[in-house]
């Protein structure tokens, strides 16, 4: 008798192996995790823009050439036929002029904020960082923190072509450092007007014309003479111009010749110096923040 064998049952599943836990991703929504995620934000924002900076050589050379031209065009054709104020006939204007031109570069700067800003509004960029999770402040932050970092190269070169006309600082080491740091503070709270202005400026070619704005600001002040050389109502005006403050305060702690009067502003030009950009950037920071948080609604 033949038999069929039978096949043999499958075997059981081997019991499965113990799972991982899962494991949370959710980032908890407390004072520090949004510290870090807007300063990681900003980052990305500051690597982004000098990126951007560093692979349009043409850029780079306006941005930092122009202060070059302009430290040898006014230093060599004014220079000769100027003196500063209060010096004798061996003094030499460059030693006036060149603290002022130092002012003048970080203060027209905020038109080279306002034409990125606008630009990168124009073209879109602006729409899609707002359409990402990232923080509201991140894009304005990144901006500031980049022009710092290129003004700081602006100012570098400024002090090197000027060290080789001649320019020298006879403050001190401290003195020298505090002068610096008083010009860096200046184009930090402009940058804030630049980036305001950039978010409302339909076009670049309208950032342009924001040098009308910026010509008149530099010279009604103490970058080129004294405010007391000029009649007494535009004296008043540019003495209390904040690019003068600047101007002689940074004078002073390079141990040039000031031009300084008897008014109370002139007799403050430090304090004064660091008061102006802080209420600037008081005012004009919020409200860069505020506009692009209201773009496109």
């Amino acid at each position: 008798m033949t038999t069929t064998a039978t096949p043999a049952a499958p075997a059981a599943p081997a019991a499965p192996a113990d799972r991982p836990a899962p494991v949370d991703l959710t980032v908890t929504d407390d004072r520090h995790s949004r510290l870090y995620w807007a300063a990681a934000d900003t980052w990305n924002v500051v690597r982004r823009s000098l990126t951007h900076f560093t692979r349009r050589p043409s850029f780079i050379l306006w941005q930092l050439g122009f202060p070059i031209v302009s430290v040898l065009l006014y230093g060599y054709v004014f220079g000769g036929a100027m003196k500063p104020p209060g010096g004798g006939g061996s003094a030499d204007y460059r030693d006036f002029l060149m603290p002022g031109m130092f002012v003048m570069t970080m203060a027209m700067g905020f038109m080279n904020t306002a034409t990125g800003v606008v630009t990168d509004t124009t073209k879109g960029v602006v729409d899609r960082f707002r359409s990402m999770p990232m923080a509201p402040s991140a894009f304005v932050n990144g901006r500031g923190v980049t022009d710092v970092i290129i003004a700081g190269a602006e100012l570098a070169i400024l002090l090197l072509t000027a060290l080789a006309m001649g320019w020298r600082s006879d403050g001190g080491l401290l003195a020298f450092l505090g002068a610096v740091g008083l010009l860096l503070w200046l184009r930090f709270a402009l940058i804030w007007i630049g980036v305001w202005l950039g978010l409302l400026m339909p076009s670049p070619e309208a950032a342009g014309g924001l040098y009308g704005v910026a010509f008149p600001l530099t010279m009604v002040s103490s970058v080129f003479v004294a405010p007391s050389t000029m009649p007494d109502w535009l004296g008043a005006v540019a003495a209390w111009n904040p690019i003068s403050s600047t101007a002689s305060a940074t004078r002073e702690l390079f141990g040039n010749p000031v031009g300084a009067d008897a008014t109370w502003i002139s007799q403050h030009a430090q304090l004064m110096a660091f008061v102006w950009p802080l209420v600037i950037t008081a005012v004009f920071l919020p409200l860069a923040v505020r506009r692009f948080q209201r773009l496109s609604r």
